[in-house]
């Protein structure tokens, strides 16, 4: 009974933060598009973030862009986004576009002089990704590429049991997130290759980061590609293109550890008729036993972590929050309630702010994150997501 109440209580309040007064000069954020995700990601977050506003975004469609205000209380609306990156009360750019236009709309945001909190996966190629943190690292402003998860005390706490050395050395990760058919149409946008679509790239890019932060490494080589190709409705049964709806990858890592990431946009029914859950895991085998993470993405309403040694009991933990051993510089360690967005929002406030953070996903992280979904891509056949065309004024 009492975990019904704690989840009822944490789902409540993480929907209905308190907003504490805002200190003088919050950081004033401007939304790129009017979009699905940021309301989740960053406008609801930001209500219990005292030092953050979100008070501009930017449409396309200026009537979009108003109706988008208005329903989120964001102070200012600009009818395209160069007026919004040109505004000069806007101190961070939050980039929630398609992925093929998150590296032109990023360059344009960190020559505006503004730091940027960027959706994943950061960019199309490995390439535009170390380009934008050398633009970034140039101008001296922040730049992070949202795994949010990163974040939360859920994940640090799994690595900490695999890091104590408890259950021994590592032998093999899985990572997987899949989802059941129907959850996205026919239309969507991750179906667009000319936007960056693919479940590797909108999903898998999760999987992939999990597998390289739990092991501390980069894969030393890759054993095994399989995927499915997405088809259209209604389309030729022969039909091919470069859009994966599911893709599965094993890895060599160092030290004789090895790793499988699976990302699934279309789990189909069992018996063709009962539906699938979501399954959103991590699950580490090693020498001395195994562990895993129930939930690895979303674990901020929900989440169980398992331990499992070859002798001796099982037991299982929570993490919503770090422990008093676990506080940075005496700053905040979060509440119960917390999103693993609130706790990313908080890390890059921090950032900025010039102060000491807890986590943080670095450039060359996102670099080779990149690097190998376009390695997965290239093993398949599908081969990398088209390359943008947009030259930045620093590059000629």
């Amino acid at each position: 009974m009492s975990s019904i109440a704690g989840f009822i209580g944490r789902v409540y309040k993480s929907l209905n933060p308190p907003s504490p007064p805002r200190v003088e000069q919050p950081l004033r954020f401007g939304i790129l598009g009017a979009a699905a995700i940021a309301p989740n990601a960053l406008i609801r977050p930001a209500l219990s973030h005292p030092e953050v506003l979100v008070y501009a975004v930017a449409a396309r469609d200026i009537q979009k862009a108003q109706t988008y205000a208005t329903k989120h209380h964001i102070p200012k609306v600009h009818s395209n986004y160069e007026e919004l990156l040109a505004d000069k009360d806007i101190d961070v750019i939050y980039n929630p576009l398609p992925n093929g236009l998150h590296y032109e709309w990023t360059m344009k945001a960190l020559e505006a002089g503004k730091h940027v909190l960027l959706e994943k996966p950061a960019a199309n190629t490995a390439e535009e990704v170390r380009a934008m943190f050398d633009l970034a690292e140039k101008k001296g402003l922040v730049l992070l590429e949202a795994f949010h998860y990163r974040f939360h005390p859920a994940i640090q706490r799994l690595k900490a049991i695999v890091d104590s050395g408890e259950l021994g050395k590592i032998k093999h990760v899985e990572a997987t997130m899949s989802l059941p058919k129907g959850h996205f149409s026919a239309d969507d946008i991750r179906y667009n290759y000319s936007l960056g679509g693919g479940c590797l790239m909108d999903m898998g890019c999760y999987p992939m980061n999990c597998v390289r932060y739990l092991t501390s490494s980069n894969p030393a080589s890759i054993l095994d590609v399989s995927h499915e190709l997405f088809q259209p409705p209604n389309s030729p049964s022969d039909y091919a293109s470069n859009v994966d709806k599911k893709t599965v990858a094993s890895f060599a890592m160092p030290n004789d550890v090895t790793a499988k990431i699976t990302c699934n946009f279309e789990d189909p029914p069992r018996l063709g008729f009962i539906p699938r859950l979501p399954v959103l895991n991590v699950a580490i085998e090693c020498e001395g036993g195994k562990t895993d993470l129930y939930n690895f993405i979303g674990p901020s309403w929900f989440h169980t972590i398992t331990v499992t040694p070859r002798s001796g009991r099982a037991r299982k933990e929570k993490a919503y929050v770090f422990s008093g051993s676990d506080g940075v510089g005496g700053g905040q360690r979060g509440e119960v309630w917390w999103e693993t967005y609130r706790y990313q929002l908080e890390a890059f406030v921090d950032r900025v702010k010039g102060r000491e953070v807890r986590t943080w996903v670095d450039k060359e992280d996102s670099v080779a994150n990149m690097d190998w979904i376009e390695k997965v891509y290239a093993v398949s056949g599908l081969g990398s997501r088209p390359k943008s065309t947009y030259v930045s004024t620093t590059q000629t």
